[in-house]
């Protein structure tokens, strides 16, 4: 009472500016209470249900019934903020179990929908205007209850990467197979449609990274390469000095925070090589020349957010910066990527261990070259291969490497040509680029021989070329008919695996 007289009072003197302040002091107050009252009863084990249970009908606020849709009071944003803080004091496990009980009893009311889809179903005889009511009324109650919520939380200060998040954790909770949940995954589908709308492309802004840009952007650019991990300051100057270029997506909702980055090598060649990327510089090349800069070179391209995973933005960030690139360099005309071959080691050691397993010589080789390969490593041939391919050791031999060289290059020809998964290109990078429109153009043999190289795929790296004019026509074709375009020297070695191994 004496708290309502004292609200009233403030009204009086300072006017509603004031009240709004003190509401929202009491507001954020008991919400830090109810919280924490939430998160101690986790903690200890007790009243789980209840307590997400408790907070799940505080924050999910019914659907409004259809005639006075956009009528109902604006949602407090305490109700945003308690669902979040809730969220964030959850473990692993529980929050699996919070999202479960939230798609499923705060989703799609289905007796209803059940109801005015029979509805629907009678009106078909009536006139148009009446089937059209019947046909927005069902889509309205369609409508999950919990997405006005994530609406809601969308518009309050770190919302949006905090539905980003959110996703992320029901996609690595439907990966490690921790809920198989059909309600999870509407929830899941859910949120990447909301989200493909609020990072619609033409709502991104392209922004160049440079030494002069903020320190924590850099430090976010080095923390998210998934490709070629950076190895320091320098390194990260390095790659954002001359003759380099890197272009980040970002959305105002999240500033600071880069959702997708490409990595650009300006060369006179096409690179066939990572290393001479990363190598050093001249005290000549510390200012570019425009004449020396006659490729653009992609080494590489990083996703930020697990949760904007399914939502297209590095098909257009590779095309926003050719257009950037041409704007700057009218003159550059070629563009290609130089692109990693992750899984090739594995596919290959799988065949190792399939041979093995069998118990006779596999195909994949010709009997010359196994003996070969003997010659060099000893008896069993395949086993002898299998163990130094998984640590490594093959490469301290050259005679090897030159014996090997043949048969590696053409095995990976096969596997980013011929290995498909539902019809299109079972490696991933493969297939993001054919999608974009490039071409399988060249087989790299020695191209990347780190350690990480060398493990993944045995050094040997692609490059995707982008003929600006074939594009879209290269695109079409493979998502419709999944017919990869291919250069020459790749169609080659695909010819050797066919005449000369057997899978």
């Amino acid at each position: 009472m004496l708290l309502l007289q004292h609200v009233s009072l403030l009204s009086c003197l300072a006017g509603r500016y004031q009240l709004r302040r003190l509401l929202g002091k009491w507001h954020r107050s008991t919400l830090v209470f109810r919280t924490s009252a939430c998160a101690t009863h986790l903690r200890h084990g007790s009243f789980a249900a209840s307590a997400m249970e408790e907070v799940l009908r505080r924050t999910v606020v019914p659907l409004p019934a259809y005639e006075i849709q956009g009528k109902s009071p604006p949602v407090p944003e305490s109700n945003s903020m308690e669902f979040i803080n809730f969220y964030r004091s959850l473990e692993t496990s529980q929050k699996v179990a919070f999202l479960e009980k939230l798609s499923q009893e705060f989703g799609v009311d289905h007796q209803t929908v059940a109801e005015l889809a029979l509805k629907l179903v009678d009106s078909q005889k009536r006139d148009a205007a009446t089937v059209l009511q019947a046909e927005d009324r069902l889509r309205y109650y369609l409508t999950p209850r919990y997405l006005a919520l994530f609406g809601h939380i969308s518009r309050v200060e770190g919302g949006m990467k905090f539905l980003l998040d959110m996703r992320g954790d029901v996609i690595e909770a439907l990966a490690a197979k921790a809920t198989d949940s059909p309600h999870i995954r509407g929830l899941n589908a859910t949120l990447k449609i909301m989200l493909s709308e609020w990072f619609s492309v033409g709502l991104l802004k392209l922004e160049r990274i440079t030494w002069k840009s903020p320190c924590e952007l850099l430090q976010k650019i080095s923390q998210y390469e998934a490709v070629h991990p950076v190895r320091n300051w320098t390194d990260i100057k390095h790659r954002v000095g001359p003759y380099r270029r890197c272009y980040a997506f970002t959305n105002g909702a999240m500033p600071g925070e880069p959702l997708v980055f490409l990595h650009v090598a300006l060369t006179e060649e096409i690179s066939d090589n990572i290393q001479t990327i990363f190598g050093g510089r001249t005290s000549q090349e510390l200012t570019e020349d425009e004449n020396k800069i006659k490729a653009a070179v992609f080494y590489s391209i990083s996703s930020t957010q697990v949760g904007l995973q399914g939502v297209e933005l590095g098909n257009y960030l590779i095309k926003r910066v050719v257009r950037e690139l041409q704007s700057e360099f009218p003159s550059l005309d070629q563009f290609s990527s130089l692109s990693p071959i992750p899984g090739f080691t594995v596919w290959l050691l799988g065949l190792l261990n399939q041979q093995r397993n069998d118990g006779r010589r596999s195909k994949i080789l010709m009997d010359t070259e196994w003996q070969e390969i003997e010659r060099l490593v000893g008896s069993p041939a395949p086993e002898r291969l299998r163990k130094l391919l998984s640590t490594n050791e093959w490469v301290r031999s050259e005679q090897l490497m030159d014996i090997l060289k043949p048969i590696l290059m053409r095995l990976c020809s096969w596997y980013l040509y011929g290995e498909k998964h539902r019809s299109y290109a079972l490696n991933q990078v493969a297939n993001f680029h054919l999608q974009n429109g490039a071409t399988m153009w060249r087989l790299n043999w020695k191209a990347d021989m780190s350690p990480r190289g060398i493990s993944s795929s045995c050094g040997m790296m692609v490059n995707y070329r982008y003929f600006l004019q074939d594009i879209g026509a290269n695109s079409t074709k493979y998502l419709r008919t999944k017919v990869i375009e291919v250069s020459e020297q790749v169609l080659n070695l695909v010819s050797q695996f066919q005449k000369n191994s057997k899978l």
